[in-house]
């Protein structure tokens, strides 16, 4: 697994020529929640209710910026499908975030570190329903925990390298902030990209890419000819 200076690295790479589209991503995000927190009583319950499936948004958006080197700004709401059983990719969204943080809420009465601790095993649910979305929820919390035994220090000490830079956004009278969110955004999901493979996990595109091409083989097959050249 790479280290924490090189997944800001890559990061950076990632994020160079696109900063004004990710900030105005994170913008978006940023400008429904506050918004919503912000009026008593009827917006909060509204924010509780749309926040799991916000963020899943914001996690595809920085994803796919992240292994496509391009994004699309309706990735933000795709979660907003209510479509299917239990409400879709709606209902599964708001269902593991609101559990997950459940969770955390209960592990954090009983002291603040099994608290922290908790947060980090279930950090990384949705990413795992962009890999997975008709992944039940018990299954993608207890994913996560898997995934980060082990990777909860280095996660920790990856945010914990910002806090320059969050100093600096404090100086700006908190204008920087548009930019250090879509740059914690895309280091976390390269730190995901990277966790995946620390586990032997096979990327989703890697797996689509792969059995299109055992499709066209056994076509290939069927019509009486073999192409062998991928293995020379």
């Amino acid at each position: 697994m790479r280290e924490n200076s090189e997944i800001r690295r890559f990061a950076r790479e990632v994020l160079a020529g696109k900063w004004g589209n990710t900030v105005i991503a994170f913008l978006i995000y940023l400008g429904i929640t506050f918004f919503l927190s912000s009026i008593p009583a009827v917006g909060q319950v509204i924010f509780l209710i749309i926040i799991g499936p916000l963020a899943f948004g914001l996690t595809l958006y920085f994803l796919t910026l992240v292994r496509k080197g391009e994004s699309d700004f309706n990735y933000i709401f795709k979660a907003f499908n209510f479509s299917g059983k239990d409400l879709g990719l709606f209902g599964r969204t708001l269902g593991v975030y609101l559990l997950a943080e459940l969770y955390i809420l209960l592990w954090t009465l009983l002291l603040i570190v099994p608290g922290i601790i908790a947060s980090y095993s279930y950090s990384m649910i949705l990413f795992i329903y962009v890999d997975n979305p008709e992944m039940g929820i018990s299954e993608t919390l207890r994913k996560s925990k898997e995934m980060m035994y082990g990777y909860k220090t280095k996660l920790f000490l990856l945010h914990l390298s910002f806090i320059g830079w969050g100093l600096l956004c404090i100086l700006s009278f908190g204008i920087g902030f548009l930019w250090l969110g879509p740059y914690m955004f895309t280091s976390l999901s390269v730190f995901y990209e990277e966790l995946k493979k620390a586990h032997g996990i096979e990327l989703v595109s890697d797996k689509k890419e792969k059995d299109v091409k055992e499709e066209k083989k056994e076509e290939l097959k069927v019509g009486g000819v073999v192409d062998d050249s991928e293995g020379l």
